[in-house]
């Protein structure tokens, strides 16, 4: 269990709802769906109607910095079953990139890679008090799109399995493009935090509004915060 599963869930039971294709911009095809995760019919692009109004808010922010540039919509809600296609898909990809196979390797060995997946991933954990966070509607992936449409370089890509996700890791570069990097990652955490969402400690492009860890993390900015999550597994 992690820390931020401790938390209590008071659900509110707003709905979900439908991100706006007209405000931001959403992939044609959903990246997890492209490598064979089966949402059985239902729509990675939805959000609970309070966390759209907050992206909105986000929205309207960047472009009062930069007009013309959109958010990026990589992932929003996703059930449980996709959750463990992708636990899985990303320790078998672990594998490839190390060279190895899981029949090689001792127990420690496996329990040291899946300890790997696990700082990325959250369990797909079917019991309503530790949901995944994106399972409840409240937790999303995104990036930023400039006015050509070019997506904008964070310096690493979304998902990635190394030290280059964490959110300050370029926070002392000294090349101009780690700098740059950095300055896009810092510019992005704040329209988001503006907003009332909260990033991850080892994702730059993770944010969520109302979840477990949205409120752990509160907790641990203010011990004065009243840390329920309002938003449990949909």
């Amino acid at each position: 269990m992690k820390p931020y599963q401790q938390i209590p869930i008071v659900e509110c039971h707003e709905p979900l709802a439908p991100i706006p294709r007209e405000v931001f911009v959403l992939p044609p095809i959903h990246p997890y769906a492209a490598l064979g995760a089966d949402y059985q019919g239902r729509s990675p692009y939805f959000l609970r109607q309070g966390v759209i109004q907050a992206l909105e808010q986000a929205q309207q922010a960047l472009q009062g910095e930069h007009p013309q540039w959109k958010i990026l919509i990589f992932d929003a809600f996703r059930p449980i079953s996709v959750q463990q296609f992708m636990v899985d898909y990303s320790f078998q990809t672990l594998l490839q990139q190390r060279g190895l196979t899981e029949a090689q390797l001792s127990e420690g060995e496996k329990q040291d890679l899946w300890q790997v997946v696990y700082e990325l991933w959250a369990l797909p954990s079917s019991d309503p008090a530790t949901p995944p966070p994106h399972s409840t509607g409240a937790a999303l992936d995104i990036t930023l799109v400039d006015a050509q449409g070019n997506v904008v370089d964070m310096g690493s890509e979304i998902d990635e399995l190394s030290a280059r996700s964490h959110p300050d890791y370029y926070a002392s570069a000294q090349t101009p493009p780690e700098q740059t990097y950095h300055q896009h990652r810092q510019l992005l955490h704040r329209i988001m935090t503006q907003a009332g969402f909260r990033r991850h400690p080892r994702e730059w492009w993770h944010f969520s509004l109302g979840d477990q860890l949205w409120a752990w993390l509160g907790k641990q900015d203010d011990p004065g915060f009243d840390a329920i999550a309002r938003y449990g597994r949909v």
